[in-house]
């Protein structure tokens, strides 16, 4: 079995946020950027687990992006991937992202393919069940353990209230968020390793995006707590009910 990871390019957290012509673009100056970590600590490695399990053959990464996501891919193979592939494309809409992934997953045999239950940059969280759709597979979301035995996955995930247990046939689209692996750290066998494994570049199919950015906006700025006396309960509550507007 072959395993598909889906890969996103995310700007690190430490970045400073700044936006360009009347906040209409994202300003990339100075921005440095990481893998998705929903898509590298617990999809990919979750992944290659699998793999030193012999509960798979091959671990192949995919990204949607243009050259300069090619480090950030390339540390995916330090991890421990089998095979990179960058399809040349730079999109945000989660439909185009999705269609051009499926596109090329439908034809090469994949088992299974992870993704972080969402990317930190726009927290859409919706590639994975749009792969699985257009895939005709099976999709199991916010996935927290996953185990694989001969042609069934057991998977368990979070759900209001407490946790859910199920079992689907592969082939499957698992999105994976915290609990399902432990990170990794790329040792320098894996770092050197990378610079020769294969990372095929794929030319974009012919699918046009649903959506578009118009504008970005900062969050408003943080207000000043306001203090209130324990003893002044019917203030508190004056407060919570016309300014906070919790109750």
């Amino acid at each position: 079995m072959k395993i598909l990871v889906c890969i996103s390019q995310v700007p690190d957290t430490t970045a400073k946020i700044a936006f360009s012509d009347n906040n209409t673009v994202f300003n990339t100056q100075g921005v440095t950027y990481i893998i998705n970590p929903y898509d590298e600590w617990y999809a990919l490695v979750r992944a290659l687990e699998l793999k030193e399990s012999g509960a798979a053959a091959a671990v192949h990464m995919i990204t949607v992006g243009k050259a300069d996501a090619e480090p950030v891919i390339r540390k995916a193979l330090a991890l421990g991937g089998d095979e990179a592939i960058r399809i040349d494309a730079d999109s945000s809409d989660t439909y185009q992202v999705a269609a051009l992934i499926a596109d090329y997953a439908k034809s090469e045999g994949y088992g299974l393919v992870l993704c972080g239950k969402e990317s930190i940059d726009y927290n859409n969280g919706s590639v994975g069940a749009m792969i699985a759709e257009l895939l005709d597979m099976n999709f199991i979301g916010f996935a927290a353990k996953l185990d694989i035995a001969g042609n069934t996955a057991t998977v368990q995930r979070e759900i209001d209230g407490g946790e859910e247990t199920d079992s689907c046939e592969l082939p499957l689209v698992v999105s994976c968020q915290k609990g399902m692996a432990e990170a990794r750290i790329p040792n320098m066998r894996g770092i050197m390793a990378a610079r020769t494994k294969p990372l095929k570049v794929v030319a974009p199919a012919a699918i046009s995006a649903l959506s578009n950015i118009v504008s970005y906006e900062m969050p408003p700025a943080k207000s000043g707590v306001k203090m209130v006396d324990a003893e002044n309960m019917d203030e508190l509550v004056k407060l919570l009910h016309s300014e906070a507007k919790v109750i």
